[in-house]
């Protein structure tokens, strides 16, 4: 396994790093949450299992999940001393894979995360609609066989139009899901992105159909 390890307390980090180590696998330690951020914005955790920390430094796991979130559908396992029932549904709410308080056992850690990548690898991770497929985790794009280029953005409002094929997606859900909640965007900046999606992918485009004051769907021609 290949494991990022967001977490700033230093002792815990060693015996996790330490513990997971001698099994032979693979740690990257992040200790500050605005570096894990800029990470995840940049659909950089190239990983197997996220294992993420709520209380760090200039910006908390939260925030860092829901970055995550919009880019990737990369494990996530919460490790952290908060143990409120409304921060542990929170983090569901998020999209975590697994809530862990701490203290816990690190062979309990361990045996997750084997078990949760065994899971992940035995989904199929390719979106398919009409012309158009997506690889979540690769996060490449074709259309009729011919990869696309995207941007982060275009890719992630391709995947959640792709994820609801259908169904009308509104501008707001589109915002939210796309610039984040947290994000000041005009609905305008929907549009902007669509009209260049469109032109991405090419005859594949006219598969995002306008809906007249609701918003925008994708159907398989």
């Amino acid at each position: 396994m290949k494991i990022l390890l967001i977490e700033d307390d230093l002792q815990i980090t060693e015996v996790i790093v330490k513990y997971f180590g001698e099994r032979g696998e693979e740690l990257t330690v992040v200790t500050d949450g605005g570096e894990a951020l800029r990470l995840a914005e940049n659909g950089a955790a190239d990983c197997s299992v996220v294992l993420l920390d709520i209380m760090l430094p200039n910006a908390d796991g939260f925030a860092v999940c829901r970055a995550l979130r919009r880019t990737s559908d990369i494990p996530i396992i919460f490790i952290t001393a908060r143990g409120r029932e409304e921060d542990i549904l929170h983090g569901y709410d998020l999209g975590c894979d697994d809530y862990i308080v701490k203290p816990f056992l690190l062979s309990a850690l361990y045996a997750k995360c084997r078990a949760i990548v065994k899971r992940t690898e035995r989904t199929d991770s390719l979106l398919t609609c009409g012309a158009v497929t997506i690889d979540t985790r690769r996060l490449v794009c074709f259309t009729d066989g011919r990869e696309v280029e995207l941007t982060q953005k275009e890719f992630t409002l391709l995947r959640c139009l792709m994820e609801h094929q259908g169904w009308v997606m509104s501008r707001d859900t589109l915002l939210d899901r796309v610039w984040g909640s947290d994000c000041f965007v005009i609905d305008r900046a929907v549009d902007n992105q669509i009209k260049r999606l469109r032109k991405a992918l090419g005859s594949a485009g006219g598969q995002i159909h306008t809906v007249i004051g609701r918003g925008y769907k994708l159907l398989d021609k």
